[in-house]
């Protein structure tokens, strides 16, 4: 399991990635990517947005919780669901396993939602040091937008934050 201490938790307030003030923003560069890439969304509004769209996520990892309160929509999609307990502040090895078993169905064709009991902020760090090069991570960015990240990009930068968190 890793743990994000308090003194980190400011350093993941900033975006990983490129912040975009909508998905309209960055929309048609998604659609151009979107058969050559794999997409991954963290968060039931990103993923719902996402959806709503025609841009259906490869992967997709939601908790049922919009800021601290249940989601008022169902994320539905023709996918393969798995399940994975993950409390707030924390990466368990279970989530870990989880997006390693969901990567390999991609991989044979499958697309996969998680439905993480718990909080599934911090999958994006395991989602980007697991997801294939080339691979879209998107998340929201409370009050702020959502959030791109380019795999190959961003890799560097999440390994050493990776390296700050706890493990146990």
């Amino acid at each position: 399991m890793l743990i994000l201490q308090k003194n980190l938790r400011s350093e993941l307030k900033k975006p990983i990635g490129d912040l975009y003030s909508s998905l309209d923003e960055v929309e048609d560069f998604l659609k151009s990517k979107y058969y050559q890439e794999l997409l991954i969304s963290v968060g039931d509004v990103t993923t719902q947005n996402l959806q709503k769209a025609g841009l259906i996520p490869h992967l997709g990892i939601i908790d049922n919780i919009v800021e601290r309160k249940p989601a008022s929509y169902d994320v539905v999609y023709d996918n393969v669901t798995l399940n994975a307990k993950n409390p707030p502040g924390v990466i368990t090895d279970q989530l870990q396993e989880t997006i390693k078993k969901a990567f390999q169905l991609v991989k044979s064709g499958f697309r996969v939602l998680i439905l993480v009991d718990g909080e599934e902020d911090l999958a994006v760090l395991p989602c980007i040091l697991m997801a294939p090069s080339g691979s879209l991570v998107l998340y929201g960015q409370p009050g702020e937008g959502l959030v791109v990240c380019d795999v190959d990009k961003v890799i560097d930068k999440v390994k050493k934050f990776k390296d700050k968190l706890e493990e146990r």
